[in-house]
């Protein structure tokens, strides 16, 4: 099973927060290679692909924000019109549930890299294999 790391972290929705974080990443010298943003009134979740999700969480934490790890994954997605149709149909036929996804900043040569959190991740690679999808794993970090 191919899977990638996601590190979230809990942000007060206020100015300058997600800036703080951005520079203490740069300054540790971790890319972030894939960044999505959920905000509520008064509290955001900032879902990270970086490329060294380890360091990532330890240098978070070590600055007491609250953060969390999960298993998602990195689907090489065609980037023509229904080409996010080709891997979603698929999900859908076998009742594979997509909780959120986001793109990635990289590419994999013409086609584009979707970060998927789905409710299975074993059955969803297994889906993605049988329909010959690709799904970068680690490789991902070095892009």
């Amino acid at each position: 099973m191919s899977t990638v790391k996601q590190v979230s972290v809990l942000l007060e929705n206020e100015p300058g927060k997600l800036s703080a974080v951005s520079e203490l990443l740069g300054k540790e010298g971790i890319n972030i290679g894939a960044m999505s943003l959920a905000e509520s009134t008064d509290r955001s979740i900032v879902r990270l692909i970086t490329d060294a999700p380890a360091k990532t969480i330890q240098v978070l934490k070590s600055a007491k924000y609250h953060v969390w790890a999960v298993d998602v994954i990195a689907v090489i997605t065609p980037d023509h019109p229904g080409g996010l149709s080709s891997v979603l149909k698929p999900f859908s036929v076998e009742g594979v549930n997509v909780q959120y996804l986001y793109p990635h900043l990289r590419r994999h040569g013409e086609d584009a890299i979707i970060i998927y959190r789905v409710d299975d991740n074993k059955k969803a690679n297994e889906v993605l294999k049988e329909n010959y999808i690709a799904v970068l794993g680690d490789e991902l970090y070095s892009l």
